[in-house]
């Protein structure tokens, strides 16, 4: 069988044009061709007048032919099995090369990063107490000049209003029977902000002076 692999020629398709592997024992063609084709003859020749006396001998020619056509399949398989191997064997001479590369690339990054870590070391420093004490006595002052919230009264009865009061332009917060500005005596110049909106709003238009020549 071995002397077979080694005469036999590279791989080639079936003439029949199937997609597999032919054999130029089987005239060109695949195991599965090769054996329709043993199959028409014996049917054509059945058909024959001549096919009486052959007829006995069919079972025999039929098992020589499958025989023959196991073999060339053995061969194909063996020489598709050696080239696999060959193709195998080649990425794996190829890996100690690949894995030295490797090793080498994690070396080199080794030494780069170990003198940064060194420097980086002295670096660190730790706060000092003496940093902490002003910081700490900052906001001990700080602490009682926050604002004390404000309750809200009305700045005539002086009854709590909450969220209902009444701001007045004055400036005062008042609850709904002090909110008008005659029940306080509100002592901003409604009169006075009216005129001056009412300027601001409607110029006085004038025609420019004819100059005379």
């Amino acid at each position: 069988m071995a002397q077979e692999t080694n005469q036999t020629p590279g791989p080639m398709l079936c003439s029949t044009g199937c997609g597999f592997y032919g054999n130029p024992r089987t005239n060109g063609m695949c195991s599965v061709c090769y054996k329709e084709h043993l199959q028409r003859q014996q049917n054509s020749g059945r058909m024959s007048p001549m096919g009486t006396a052959s007829g006995s001998n069919s079972p025999t020619s039929d098992s020589a032919s499958v025989q023959r056509a196991d073999a060339t399949l053995n061969n194909c398989e063996g020489a598709a099995g050696s080239t696999s191997e060959k193709s195998r064997n080649v990425p794996v001479a190829a890996l100690p090369v690949t894995q030295q590369m490797t090793e080498m690339s994690i070396s080199r990054e080794d030494k780069i990063t170990s003198p940064k870590t060194e420097v980086s070391e002295p670096v660190v420093t730790q706060p000092s107490p003496s940093v902490s004490q002003p910081s700490s006595s900052q906001s001990e002052e700080k602490a009682p000049e926050l604002p004390k919230p404000k309750k809200n009264r009305c700045f005539m009865c002086r009854k709590k209003v909450g969220l209902t009061g009444f701001d007045c332009r004055c400036g005062n917060l008042f609850c709904g029977l002090h909110r008008y500005s005659d029940k306080h005596n509100c002592p901003y110049d409604y009169k006075a902000e009216a005129a001056a909106k009412i300027r601001k709003e409607n110029p006085v238009v004038v025609a420019e002076k004819i100059q005379r020549i």
